[in-house]
């Protein structure tokens, strides 16, 4: 497999190493060339481009993996799905729901994959906890809490972040939603509450949603860049589902207990280091590993890549809608009113 790694920036290190390690040769694009010429000596390059138009007329690809800001989302998925190409967009996919329906519509088009890079639901301990409910270990759930709060400097490596009018919802509650869906199943309904806690940030830096899911359960969403906690979980999320006949809670250091017909089973689902990660990060590193080789596996198969593109609208109709919600104090039924 050839394929080609549009943007260089903070993560898409990762993106790159992970890809090498499933024996990809990956070609680099990046306005900046000294960026793209830098993460090529550190990983290998098969080339270097400036310009991704001219790559993708250039090169002979077999996908793209787009990992640049939201902003440029739509031309780069669009000039692929026109060369025919399959494309992992990073996340958040669109700046809203026309700009992803577009991207979804221009790949059904081209007849090629579309998978959005949503890789919590790819982490290791929650592939763990969703195969604990597919055993039925809880029965039929009724209640889930799903938790991502600390208080690391995420401005250091980031530091547009700090401007962004819209930050903790569309930053990490994409993926935090994206999990509620992957657990619970859809949303008929969202309540929404935002903070601005850190006077320093633009944006909203925490918020917390109430959602009612399609199968009868509620959960309940929370996100913070400004918690003050000892120790802090960073970058972990913390997961419990409550069912009719049991409980499976993810909790710190990747302590996975699952109650169930009396009794408690605990287990370690701590994923592995890389060969080039670090903690506290491996779990995140891990999760792009098995996100590629999942579309890889696509590729191969022809099966729908989770999430697709047309899957992930759904994610993004909960993040613009909690906005919607928190500003007018006032719970979103879906599907939601035209126009609205």
């Amino acid at each position: 497999m050839r394929g080609a790694l549009i943007g260089c920036g903070f993560f898409a290190r990762n993106h790159l190493a992970a890809w090498r390690g499933l024996g990809v040769d990956m070609v680099l694009c990046d306005r900046v060339r000294e960026r793209a010429e830098a993460l090529g000596a550190e990983f290998g390059a098969a080339a270097l481009w400036t310009d991704a138009a001219a790559m993708l007329a250039g090169e002979r690809l077999d996908f793209v993996d787009i990992a640049t800001t939201v902003e440029s989302h739509r031309a780069l998925v669009e000039q692929a799905a026109a060369r025919g190409l399959p494309t992992i967009c990073q996340k958040p996919f669109a700046l809203d729901l026309d700009e992803g329906r577009a991207m979804v519509a221009a790949a059904a088009r081209a007849g090629v994959p579309l998978l959005v890079h949503e890789n919590f639901r790819w982490q290791t301990p929650m592939l763990a906890v969703a195969d604990a409910l597919t055993a039925g270990a809880v029965g039929r759930p009724h209640f889930g809490r799903i938790s991502f709060r600390h208080g690391f400097d995420i401005y250091a490596n980031q530091p547009y972040l700090a401007t962004e009018p819209r930050l903790a919802l569309v930053d990490v509650g994409v993926h935090v939603l994206d999990l509620a869906r992957f657990f619970l199943g859809d949303v008929t309904r969202l309540y929404a509450r935002t903070q601005r806690l850190n006077p320093k940030v633009a944006g909203e830096d925490a918020a917390t949603l109430v959602l009612d899911h399609a199968g009868g359960a509620v959960s309940t969403v929370e996100i913070s860049f400004f918690s003050r906690l000892d120790p802090d979980p960073f970058p972990q999320t913390l997961v419990r589902i409550e069912g009719d006949r049991g409980t499976v809670e993810l909790g710190q250091d990747y302590r996975l207990s699952v109650t169930s017909a009396g009794r408690t089973a605990v287990r370690s689902v701590e994923p592995a280091v890389p060969p080039w990660g670090a903690r506290p990060w491996h779990a995140i590193q891990d999760s792009v590993v098995n996100i590629e080789r999942h579309f890889l596996d696509c590729l191969r198969t022809g099966a729908e890549p989770r999430p697709s593109g047309a899957d992930n609208l759904k994610t993004l109709e909960l993040v613009f809608a909690a906005y919607d919600s928190a500003a007018r104090g006032e719970a979103v039924a879906f599907p939601r009113e035209a126009g609205r």
